[in-house]
């Protein structure tokens, strides 16, 4: 009998985040596989498996594992998908939306740079998406909608890592979220908040089946290879243009789009596992 560690995050507690590991543990269960949910921890770091399926980001420790076993997906795929930056400067050839980086800060006080805005503001315009390059769920997605906003926004992330974004406002509230197994496209569906411009789900958004589409296949596979995925979520903004890519969860949760499209995607997920460790 084969055996796997399910590794997640040292704190993870709610019961939307504990969902994924248990739905991959049932369905590798039913292949024969002895699968065991692990807190991220020394322990867990020197145990002994057939590979890991994991549901961290810490990168150190997908690193350490993959020196032993073989990680799904794989150290360096979470590490640029972990890293929004990263993510787009890696998709260079997806339509995505023009994206600005910032520039890293060192000096202790240094007033924000009036002059690297004005560029922001020539090429991007207003409202102005701003994003800290490490998040999750949209908690660290932000709307400028003027000057003010936007200094203050610079001013409070002048020491993190983050990026500006063009907004697409025929997109504003509503995306489509889609789930990659092995580059291809299993699931789809289309979320909408009428409250916020996040369509995330725990912002409050809503979900309803989306037909997979010849371009969503494509994207999907060209997403997936360009960032050497195994499994991902990708988040497609509805633009007049046709669909940009946003953003790449190298982690992203599969219990919402089960439960609103009916596909078992763990059982996918379970199933490309086994079939590439043989």
């Amino acid at each position: 009998m084969k055996k796997a560690i399910i590794l997640i995050n040292a704190f993870t507690q709610s019961e939307g985040e504990l969902n994924q590991p248990k739905r991959m543990k049932e369905e590798l269960a039913k292949l024969g596989v002895e699968a065991h949910i692990m807190r991220n921890s020394p322990a867990a770091l020197e145990a002994e498996a057939d590979f890991c399926i994991f549901l961290d980001k810490d990168k150190y420790a997908a690193r350490a594992i993959e020196k032993r076993m073989r990680l799904f997906n794989r150290a360096e795929a979470i590490e640029t998908c972990d890293d929004k930056m990263l993510t787009f400067l890696a998709l260079d050839c997806v339509p995505q939306p023009e994206t600005i980086s910032s520039r890293l800060c060192y000096s202790a006080d240094a007033p924000v740079d009036g002059q690297f805005l004005d560029e922001a503001e020539s090429r991007l315009g207003y409202p102005m998406v701003v994003k800290e390059n490490h998040g999750s769920l949209g908690r660290q997605v932000y709307l400028a909608r003027d000057r003010a906003e936007l200094c203050s926004l610079a001013t409070r992330l002048q020491y993190v890592p983050h990026l500006y974004q063009k907004f697409i406002a025929e997109s504003s509230g509503r995306d489509v979220r889609v789930i990659c197994v092995g580059g291809e496209a299993v699931a789809c569906m289309k979320r909408e908040n009428e409250r916020d411009f996040r369509s995330n789900l725990s912002a409050g958004g809503r979900g309803e089946p989306f037909p997979v589409d010849g371009e969503i296949r494509r994207l999907a596979s060209l997403v997936s290879t360009c960032l050497k995925l195994d499994y991902c979520g990708i988040d497609l903004l509805l633009s007049h243009d046709g669909y940009l890519v946003c953003e790449v969860n190298s982690n992203a949760f599969f219990g919402g789009i089960e439960n609103v499209t009916g596909i078992n995607v763990a059982a996918s997920y379970a199933c490309y596992i086994l079939n590439e460790i043989r």
